[in-house]
């Protein structure tokens, strides 16, 4: 038997090892394929907006202005707020978990401008920029504040209070919240006006309706009811002058008790339009939201976005209700934009 027939039948051990070789070769070679590809491609940012609550046209028309902002940069967008702009702790929960799902930036409205800053702070220190709007926070470690000057849209209505009443009479102002900055500074703005350039114009009555316009309607009615020579109501915002202006209807007190509001609402406009209300100092929901949601970016890109960003005020009569841009500023086609 020659060699070649002793050995024909035995594995040839280098043959296949080299087969294994060159196959792991390949493996690994399509293993780094994947992982480079994988690498290469560009993850999506995601931006969280955490509102003061739901239910709102104002904090829909915010949300309407985040989408439009995450469409244009390319960024997603997570919405998520308290149901009640009274749940402090609920929307500390909410930062937290945003905070914990590691997003690239928050955009937040704080309830509490004292019981938010150590989650403000603490997304900061994880490297999460924040941008706050709407209302303030006692702390620093934010990159833009965009909101309303609120004190400036309380002299506002203030001014526009002493000329529908010729600067005399008697006032009440439907407070909203405790402890939320931006709407605690449109009454100072309110109240301060009237004490310096009105002086005939009194504050009879101050009470909060808790940012609930079943509670503030309460309220109104308890003020109406111990001051019946009222002349003038104030709301500083949405809730606080629905429950005005359904007091004032059911009291058939439409006309003689005036009321200057804030925000807007396709209620608000309504009544407007049939004099129960005179006016509404008119903020931009939609802008905060857009600008929020923008400054977050540019800070992403390694830009320097503007510390402070004021997205303005209007007054809206029933002269100027029918006006193009008044109407562009109160229906900003905010279902074209939500998800």
């Amino acid at each position: 038997m020659t060699r070649n027939q002793r050995t024909g039948n035995r594995p040839n051990h280098g043959s296949l090892v080299g087969r294994l070789m060159r196959g792991s070769t390949l493996l690994c070679l399509f293993g780094s394929m994947i992982l480079f590809c994988s690498c290469g491609r560009t993850k999506q940012r995601v931006v969280a907006v955490v509102p003061k609550g739901h239910g709102s046209i104002f904090w829909e028309t915010v949300h309407a202005g985040a989408q439009a902002a995450g469409t244009q940069f390319g960024v997603s967008i997570l919405w998520n707020g308290p149901a009640s702009e009274t749940e402090v702790s609920k929307q500390i929960n909410i930062v937290e978990d945003f905070i914990n799902r590691h997003v690239d930036g928050l955009v937040v409205a704080p309830t509490d401008s004292k019981a938010l800053v150590p989650v403000i702070e603490s997304a900061s220190a994880h490297g999460i920029p924040v941008t706050i709007f709407d209302s303030g926070a006692q702390t620093e470690n934010y990159i833009s504040f965009v909101s309303t000057d609120n004190y400036q849209g309380g002299v506002t209505a203030a001014h526009r209070m002493a000329l529908i009443l010729k600067q005399t009479g008697n006032v009440a102002i439907v407070g909203v919240l405790p402890g939320s900055a931006s709407t605690t500074q449109r009454e100072e703005g309110f109240k301060a006006t009237l004490a310096k350039q009105y002086p005939n114009l009194k504050v009879v009555a101050f009470q909060y309706g808790m940012a609930d316009r079943a509670r503030s309607l309460a309220v109104t009615e308890d003020i109406l009811t111990a001051n019946p020579a009222l002349d003038g109501i104030f709301g500083p915002n949405e809730s606080s002058t629905l429950g005005a202006s359904q007091a004032v209807k059911m009291r058939g007190l439409a006309n003689k008790v005036k009321i200057v509001g804030f925000d807007s609402s396709p209620s608000l406009t309504n009544d407007i339009e049939e004099g129960v209300i005179d006016s509404l100092v008119v903020q931009n929901p939609f802008a905060m939201g857009f600008e929020g949601v923008k400054t977050i970016c540019e800070k992403l890109d390694g830009k320097t976005p503007p510390r402070r960003l004021d997205t303005g005020v209007t007054l809206v009569t029933k002269d100027n209700l029918s006006d193009p841009n008044i109407q562009q500023l109160l229906h900003p086609e905010s279902k074209n934009y939500k998800e």
